[in-house]
């Protein structure tokens, strides 16, 4: 680009202040100009270490940017997202995308009628290894099932455990569109959720139907003291089965890589991809029958 794109930022949590800001303050094709957070003295001081302004509303800021980056509970995220959207700003999402189904769907609906380019913060998907693997297991076709295994201590300590909408929704909403991803995208979409439950321990057991007659499930759960965590991600079939490897990129990486694209799409003019808004709402689908499945 010419210019730099001028980046608002709502939010200024833990992982605003370990991704969001740096990234967005140190990448060529964006400027951090303005933070707006609910706690404004957390604003401030994030504003001060990358030379950002604070916004009194998130009003003020809209009117200052030409994209928002979203680091906020998801129902919080959803009402000033549709509203950037509606003004013409480019939205990169944090998901889940939305607080509810209908809510995302709004979201979903202003940000194509308004014609904004969106990516949703599914960090993984925008590891290279992540992108090659996929690739491989496209081409060798011939998968059968699989599984995710996401298991953390996340909410009995560190940096997360004090996230409020973290502790009422659990992991099916938190860590839950990433493993959910990454089963669709190497098994064909999830068409169906043939059963869910929580136990009385918090760990979720989810069994999906893909198209194409794949199955899979996810396990997780965010209040087991594991060090270090568990995410795998494996599929079988065919070919035997293969493990999803991380080759230790760093979230921050791969936050820099999500602006490469984001950066490209402005520039040219794009609102396509495959993590847009769209995909955030394929996934919110899943958790809204995730969620009534295992309370019925």
């Amino acid at each position: 680009m010419d210019e730099q794109l001028r980046v608002g930022l709502i939010g200024a949590g833990p992982w605003a202040t370990m991704v969001h800001a740096p990234g967005i303050a140190d990448h060529p094709g964006t400027r951090l100009t303005t933070i707006w957070a609910r706690r404004e003295e957390a604003a401030t001081e994030l504003a001060k270490i990358h030379g950002a302004t604070v916004a009194g509303t998130p009003e003020e800021l809209l009117d200052q940017v030409d994209a928002v980056a979203f680091a906020v509970p998801p129902e919080v995220q959803a009402e000033i997202a549709i509203k950037a959207a509606e003004q013409g700003k480019h939205v990169i999402l944090e998901k889940p995308i939305a607080g509810t189904l209908k809510d995302a769907e709004r979201l979903a609906d202003a940000v194509e009628r308004n014609n904004v380019a969106s990516l949703v913060v599914l960090t993984k998907r925008f590891a290279p290894e992540t992108r090659e693997q996929l690739g491989q297991l496209a081409e060798a076709g011939g998968w059968v099932g699989g599984s995710a295994r996401w298991l953390t201590g996340a909410l009995l300590g560190g940096p997360f455990s004090h996230s409020p909408w973290r502790h009422e929704r659990g992991p099916l909403d938190d860590i839950g569109p990433h493993a959910f991803d990454l089963l669709d995208a190497t098994l064909g979409t999830i068409t169906d959720v043939i059963s869910a439950n929580r136990s009385e321990h918090g760990l979720w057991q989810i069994v999906f139907q893909h198209e194409g007659g794949a199955t899979s499930v996810a396990t997780m759960t965010m209040t087991l003291p594991l060090n270090p965590g568990i995410a795998e991600v494996i599929v079988y079939g065919e070919h035997g089965h293969r493990v999803l490897a991380d080759r230790g990129t760093t979230a921050q990486q791969c936050f820099t890589n999500l602006l490469d694209d984001f950066v490209a799409m402005v520039d040219s003019g794009t609102t396509e991809h495959p993590l847009d808004v769209r995909r955030g709402l394929h996934l919110q689908r899943i958790i809204d029958l995730a969620r009534r499945k295992s309370e019925a």
